[in-house]
């Protein structure tokens, strides 16, 4: 079995580990029909429309 020759420092080690638990950001578009941005394959929450057709009522007093 390989064993190293000489230690690795902490800040090495931990340079390795990090690479691994960075977050992926999530896939943002705009909406086509009022131009917001919202997460891809969902309903806009502004308009409350998917593929140019209305699943949410959304109401517009805010």
């Amino acid at each position: 079995m390989a064993v190293p020759k000489r230690k690795h420092s902490k800040s090495r080690r931990d340079k390795n580990r990090s690479a691994h638990w960075k977050l992926s950001l999530p896939g943002i578009s705009a909406c086509p029909k009022c131009g917001s941005l919202k997460l891809t394959h969902r309903a806009c929450k502004a308009c409350g429309t998917y593929k140019g057709r209305e699943v949410i009522s959304v109401s517009e007093s805010k």
